[in-house]
């Protein structure tokens, strides 16, 4: 009986260990494309003349290749209105810059990009931003009643649709945080904002001693429209949610519209400000 017992458990074994069978599965990839990284950004009390965008070539999820920089491009930017144009000079990491460029408020621009026998562009609207008034910390707006949070406040204009952005990020930090905001329902009044780290995110707590960074961009609705569905999808992966929509941004190929670039150009006036908690 023993020996019986002893041989069906071996048969069993081995029958285990054959089903172990090796799976190869077929990842789907998605051509390389252009990225691009022109966030065009207007500090209040600065004159706003030097900027930088970034190029580089997007790469399949499980590449290895660290060095995506693209050089050798041409890149501008044109002032619709009066034809003026700013020439942004090839840095030779990926990253083109100039010092002379002019933000204007409410003005139109059109960046285009030449870039291995190919046309990219784009039009965007430089954007104002209202100031940040006042700046505390609590610990009663948040969702938990225990923890800190910062609150900024600032007033929306009148009679005017305003979008807006908010960076926020500790110092010592590896990455920021972004939230968005429509004025739909606020429009004119004193809007107080607060934010507080997520312990969903395996995030500490504020303490008494730690540094913030805020950032509060005022930004077109069309660049709200993208920003909103990229903070929606950068959220994590939700088993119940839709399924996230492959996002495009305002660069295009007018020669050839299916080799459209990633990423966005956008035109914002920013204030910034830094808080530490007590």
């Amino acid at each position: 009986m023993k020996t019986l017992f002893k041989t069906a458990i071996l048969f069993l074994t081995l029958s285990f260990i054959s089903c172990e069978d090796v799976i190869d599965v077929d990842v789907q990839t998605a051509p390389s494309r252009l990225t691009v990284e022109a966030s065009l950004d207007w500090e209040k009390g600065t004159t706003g003349n030097e900027q930088t965008i970034k190029l580089s070539m997007s790469t399949p999820f499980f590449d290895t290749t660290t060095n995506t920089a693209v050089t050798g491009a041409s890149v501008k930017v044109t002032n619709d209105s009066n034809g003026t144009e700013f020439v942004f000079t090839d840095q030779g990491n990926g990253e083109y810059s100039t010092s002379s460029f002019v933000p204007v408020i409410d003005q139109s621009y059109t960046l285009e990009i030449q870039h291995d026998g190919e046309t990219y562009s784009a039009t965007e609207t430089m954007m104002s931003v209202t100031d940040i008034t006042e700046i505390n910390q609590s610990r009663e707006d948040g969702f938990d009643d225990e923890a800190l949070e910062v609150n900024i406040f600032f007033t929306d204009p009148e009679e005017e649709d305003n979008y807006y952005l908010f960076r926020f990020q500790e110092q010592g930090d590896l990455l920021p945080d972004f939230e968005d905001l429509d004025d739909e329902f606020v429009n004119g009044n004193e809007i107080p904002w607060y934010y507080e780290k997520d312990d969903d995110d395996d995030t500490e707590e504020f303490v008494p001693g730690d540094v913030i960074d805020i950032a509060l961009y005022g930004i077109s609705e069309d660049y709200y429209n993208y920003i909103r569905i990229l903070i929606e999808q950068s959220g994590g992966v939700d088993l119940f949610g839709t399924i996230p929509v492959a996002l495009k941004g305002n660069c295009i190929n007018p020669t050839n519209p299916d080799n459209y670039a990633h990423g966005y150009f956008r035109l914002t006036q920013v204030v910034r400000a830094s808080y530490e908690f007590e």
